[in-house]
């Protein structure tokens, strides 16, 4: 996808602070965070959102949650606490249709809930 900001982070087109990276995953640092530590994590392989997941695509979301966990040890936040999620569509305030998981932490997060 030639305009998706996130492929072309993944294709070294645009600077990303990494944290993680292997075969089918990368994870950086959001450039707008919303906690003291927030990181992306997303597959390489384009999918819009978890609602475009095929069948082979369950093994690589199952690896994001994995990489997920290893990402809040190494930044010292398993014990203490993090999110992950992420949205799905515009209703959930998804804004790159690249699929990407947040990893938020550093500081006691507000609640999850519908605001009206």
């Amino acid at each position: 996808m030639s305009d998706c900001i996130f492929c072309k982070i993944i294709a070294g087109e645009l600077p990303s602070k990494k944290v993680y990276e292997d075969e089918q995953i990368v994870a950086f640092h959001d450039i707008q965070p919303a906690s003291p530590i927030h990181a992306l994590i997303i597959p390489k392989k384009h999918i819009a959102s978890l609602a475009d997941a095929g069948e082979e695509d369950w093994n690589i979301i199952g690896q994001i949650q994995r990489v997920a966990a290893q990402i809040a040890r190494e930044l010292d936040v398993e014990e203490s606490g993090y999110r992950v999620i992420t949205n799905i569509g515009a209703n959930a305030g998804q804004i790159v249709h690249h699929l990407h998981y947040h990893l938020m932490a550093g500081a006691r997060l507000s609640p999850l809930g519908v605001h009206n």
